[in-house]
């Protein structure tokens, strides 16, 4: 038996860096014919933040020794533009800055698939250890765990979404990457690297500042476990069991029981030298153009303000071209702290599930942004993988999928025949985009439903 696991294991890693490298080769080919794919136009796939072509007029302004964000195209980090400014520019007899722009993608999408990856593995063998430790290992022995870790990966690197995202010139996966390894860092004690990934995420696009609520529950609580009465009941059943003692204090507190503060703390300290390091390299970059005070109004006061309403494949853009302006801040507050209001409840009932969280919470802020993207549900979506042992009976699977399909084959139909056909109007790509959160709203429900249910039943099992 333990010879076939170990082929068994051999195989899997085999077939794991075939489909690993083919993804990669794929978006290299992918990447020379970009240009006549002309993803980066499309409304689904690049946004007014994550833009490159956006990112290349701010590079080219500040080359002029003009404010980047003068005029209304750039509205993205002043550190991006030390980065990826160079590379948007087309040197006579170098590389072109589409290719070499889609490279860094590459980059970021394989470094992204090989953190979901570690963190996975890391979560099944928690998975495994609770149960263990709960008593239901042999009843669970049957039951043939997935490894969730190589499926999740592989599910990012070949989703559609994350490939157009990859090769659709814009900073998705980029943004994507600095998530992804604050969820690593935070599942595997490397704190330094956690409060990195979540100071970088924020300061790129502002809605994983709500990750640092996960964050905290990894970091104090540790992994995803079934929930902590569970493993309090067990100890004492046990201490019962094994003698006629009283059980000491000292042997019921374990990790999953006493949250560390001490954790906790040393985060928020890196974060804020993290974040006194961001800021500084922000005001030497904008020096000369108004300072933070002008970022901080061209970045995240767009964000908040909802100032471009061009289409995308969110519902703010149609609601706030509709409504009078006299009403508009009003539903701006409302919109924005209708996230708020679900962070608390969530928190309070998934605390024992911090990684699951972190999926949650990037679903609602995904359909709730301002300027939402495909490479947003592309991340999430990999996210979910990662419990596909837990989630195994979740319901309308089937019906997501499809929706989810549809949504994407419909979504350019009705935009090119309101734009360029002029056949239909902004009620036919709207209502692509209404589909669209409602399958996500669905795919939140149910998920969480799913996993409430398999507590339940570990629940059951442990009485």
């Amino acid at each position: 038996m333990e010879e076939k696991n170990k082929t068994g294991s051999k195989r899997t890693k085999i077939g794991f860096w075939k489909w690993t490298i083919a993804a990669v080769v794929f978006r290299i080919i992918l990447s020379y014919f970009s240009k006549n794919l002309n993803l980066s136009n499309r409304p689904e796939v690049s946004t007014p933040l994550t833009s490159l072509r956006r990112l290349a007029e701010g590079y080219w302004l500040k080359q002029l020794s003009m404010s980047p964000y003068s005029g209304s195209m750039y509205h993205g980090s002043p550190l991006l533009l030390s980065i990826l400014g160079p590379l948007t520019v087309r040197k006579n007899g170098g590389q072109s800055s589409h290719l070499l722009c889609s490279l860094v993608s590459v980059v970021a999408d394989f470094i992204s698939a090989i953190l979901i990856r570690a963190t996975g593995r890391t979560l099944v063998t928690a998975h495994d250890q609770n149960l263990k430790s709960l008593g239901l290992g042999k009843l669970f022995n049957n039951i043939e765990v997935l490894p969730s870790g190589d499926i999740a990966a592989l599910v990012y690197l070949w989703n559609p979404f994350t490939i157009v995202s990859c090769i659709g010139f814009n900073t998705s996966p980029i943004e994507n990457l600095f998530v992804i390894l604050s969820l690593f860092g935070a599942s595997s004690g490397l704190i330094p690297l956690a409060a990195f990934g979540w100071v970088i995420a924020s300061h790129l696009s502002l809605y994983p500042l709500v990750l640092v609520i996960p964050v905290i529950f990894l970091l104090g609580y540790g992994l995803d476990a079934p929930p902590r009465k569970l493993f309090l009941q067990s100890k004492v059943r046990v201490g019962l069991e094994t003698s006629a003692d009283p059980v000491e204090p000292k042997s019921l507190t374990d990790k999953p029981t006493i949250f560390s503060w001490r954790r906790v703390i040393i985060f928020f300290l890196w974060a804020s030298i993290w974040t006194s390091y961001v800021l500084i390299l922000c005001a030497i970059s904008m020096k000369e153009y108004g300072g933070l005070g002008a970022m901080f109004k061209r970045t995240y006061g767009f964000i908040l303000a909802v100032e471009d309403l061009s289409p995308n494949i969110g519902v703010l853009w149609y609601f706030f071209a509709e409504v009078f302006d006299f009403f508009k801040n009003f539903f701006l507050i409302v919109f924005h702290v209708n996230i708020v209001f679900m962070i608390l409840p969530l928190a309070i009932r998934l605390n024992h599930r911090p990684c699951f969280l972190v999926f949650v919470y990037l679903a609602i802020s995904s359909m709730l942004k301002s300027y939402p993207s495909v490479g947003d549900s592309a991340l999430y979506l990999s996210l979910l993988v990662l419990f596909v042992n837990e989630l195994a009976e979740m319901q309308f699977t089937f019906f997501l999928f499809c929706g989810y399909v549809g949504v994407s084959l419909l979504s350019p139909v009705m935009h090119n025949l309101w734009i360029w056909r002029g056949t239909g109007n902004a009620n036919f790509y709207f209502a692509t985009a209404i589909g669209y959160a409602c399958f996500q709203i669905v795919l939140v429900v149910e998920s969480v439903s799913a996993m409430l249910n398999y507590d339940r039943k570990i629940r059951k099992l442990c009485n």
